[in-house]
C-alpha cells in the first residue's frame, strides 16, 4: 500500500508496512505489523504520530512527495515510544516550522531523544482542543496505555479517533482496512490487546471514560488494521477483557516492625487490596502465633512479607517463619518484600532472599519492566523512615495496585 491513501476526507495514510517477522517487546511478531501515520491536510496540515525509527529517512521523504514539509504546522505525538515518535527527528529536520503536540510528560523524552531541545512544543492536557484549520482536535490523556505519557486524539468533524497503541493489531495488512481484511480480525486484535495492553488493564478505566462520549465513526490506530464497522464492538472488547473476572482472592500481609514505620506500610497495603475487594488477613510476626500466621500463607494467593533493619538484619521471629516456608505448598502464589528502613535496608533483600527460594512468584522491578515497561511500579517495597510523603504512600500502593490486577485478571 503506498503513503498517500485518503482513509476520509483530507486525511491520509503515510505509515509504513513491515512484513518481517519483527522483534518486539521480547515478542516476535510473525504476521509483522504495520506503524501507521497520518496526514491531515487542513488549513494547518497536521501530522499524528510517525513510524518505527529505523524507517525514519524514507518517512520523511515519502510525506515531502505529498506536502511541503515547511507546510506543515503540527506534527501529534500520542506516544513517544521509537515505534511511533520514531520517524520524528528526520520529519521534524524537513519540517522546521511544525510545533510539536503533546503532554508535558511527553516534551522532555521526545526532547531527549530527538535532540529537539529548541524546538515549539504545545502541552496539551486531557480535553484540550486545536483548531487545525477545517478540523478539530480534541485531546485525552490516557496514562499508562501503555505509558504515562500516553494521549489519544480526537478529530471532532470526521469522528475519527486515532488512540496510537490502543484498539491495534500486529499485522502487516493487505488491506487498510479491517472490514477489507478478508478474515475476522478479532483473534489479532485480543492478541495484541493482551500482549501489550492487558498487563495495563486498570488504567482501560481511563480509556473507556475518555471515549464513552465520542461520536467515533473509524478508529484509526498506530499499528494494524483501521476500523471503521462495529465499533462499539471493539470498545466493548477492550472493556469485557480488562474486567474484574475473578473474585475470592486472599492476601496475607506479615511484618515486624521497630518503630512502626513498618506497620504502616503493611497498613497501606492492606487499605490498597481491601480498596480492591480482595480480602486480607494483616499478621504482627512478634505478636501473633506462628502457625497461625503460616497457615494464613498457606491459603493465600499472595504474600507480602516486610521488616524493619536493625543492624543490617530483620528483626524479631520472622526468620523463624521465612525458615518454615519450604515446608508449605507454595506454588503459583505471588510473593513480595518491602519494609522500611533508616541506612541501607539490608533487611528487605534478606526477605526477598528467603521468598526467591521458595516456589511462589516473587515480584521484582526487573520482571515488572521486562513485563510491562511499567517504572513506576518498583519490589521490594522500600521505604526509608516513615511512609508519610505521598510519593511514598504512592510508591507502596502502586504496587499493591500491581498485584491486585494480578489477582483479579482472569487471563
Amino acid at each position: 500500500m503506498e503513503a498517500g491513501f485518503e482513509i476520509a476526507k483530507d486525511i491520509y495514510w503515510v505509515g509504513k508496512i513491515d512484513k518481517r517477522e519483527v522483534p518486539f517487546h521480547r515478542l516476535l511478531l510473525t504476521k509483522g505489523t504495520t506503524y501507521n501515520s497520518y496526514l491531515l491536510k487542513t488549513g494547518k496540515p497536521t501530522v499524528i504520530d510517525t513510524v518505527d525509527m529505523e524507517f525514519g529517512r524514507e518517512y520523511a521523504e515519502r510525506i515531502a512527495e505529498l506536502i511541503d514539509p515547511l507546510d506543515i504546522q503540527y506534527i501529534v505525538i500520542n506516544h513517544t515510544e521509537p515505534d511511533h515518535s520514531g520517524g520524528l527527528a528526520a520529519l521534524a529536520s524537513k519540517a522546521t516550522n511544525a510545533t510539536i503536540v503533546c503532554t508535558e510528560i511527553a516534551v522532555p523524552e521526545i526532547q531527549q531523544m530527538y535532540k529537539l531541545q529548541h524546538r515549539d512544543f504545545l502541552v496539551v492536557k486531557d480535553g484540550d482542543q486545536l483548531d487545525i484549520g477545517g478540523k478539530t482536535l480534541l485531546f485525552k490523556e490516557t496514562p499508562y496505555l501503555h505509558t504515562e505519557e500516553t494521549m489519544i486524539t480526537y478529530c471532532i468533524e470526521d469522528k475519527i479517533l486515532f488512540p496510537c497503541d490502543i484498539f491495534s493489531t500486529h499485522v502487516a495488512v493487505n488491506q487498510l482496512f479491517a472490514d477489507e481484511a478478508g478474515y475476522d480480525i478479532t483473534e489479532d486484535y485480543i492478541g495484541y490487546y493482551q500482549a501489550i495492553i492487558h498487563p495495563h488493564r486498570r488504567y482501560v478505566r481511563t480509556l473507556m471514560d475518555a471515549v464513552k462520549d465520542l461520536e467515533i465513526d473509524m478508529i484509526a490506530p498506530s499499528h494494524g488494521f483501521i476500523l471503521r464497522n462495529d465499533i462499539a464492538k471493539y470498545i466493548d472488547l477492550y472493556a469485557t477483557l480488562s474486567s474484574e473476572t475473578t473474585e475470592g482472592k486472599k492476601v496475607a500481609i506479615v511484618y515486624v516492625t521497630i518503630k512502626n514505620n513498618t506497620k504502616k506500610m503493611a497498613h497501606i497495603l492492606r487499605d490498597s487490596f481491601l480498596e480492591n475487594n480482595i480480602e486480607v488477613e494483616l499478621w504482627d510476626a512478634d505478636k501473633a502465633e506462628e502457625q497461625d500466621i503460616l497457615n494464613s500463607i498457606a491459603a493465600a494467593d499472595a504474600v507480602f512479607i516486610g521488616s524493619s533493619t536493625k543492624y543490617a538484619d530483620m528483626t524479631g521471629n520472622l526468620e523463624s517463619i521465612l525458615r518454615k516456608l519450604e515446608t508449605l505448598n507454595l506454588d503459583g502464589k505471588l510473593a513480595a518484600a518491602f519494609g522500611s528502613y533508616g541506612w541501607s535496608g539490608e533487611a528487605i533483600e534478606v526477605v526477598q532472599d528467603y521468598l526467591n527460594g521458595t516456589k511462589m512468584t516473587v515480584q521484582s522491578t526487573s520482571h515488572v519492566i521486562k513485563t510491562t515497561g511499567m517504572t513506576h511500579v518498583e519490589f521490594p517495597i522500600r521505604v526509608r523512615f516513615s511512609p508519610k510523603e505521598d510519593e511514598q504512600i504512592r510508591k507502596i500502593k502502586n504496587a499493591a495496585e500491581f498485584v491486585s490486577d494480578l489477582l483479579l485478571s482472569a487471563i
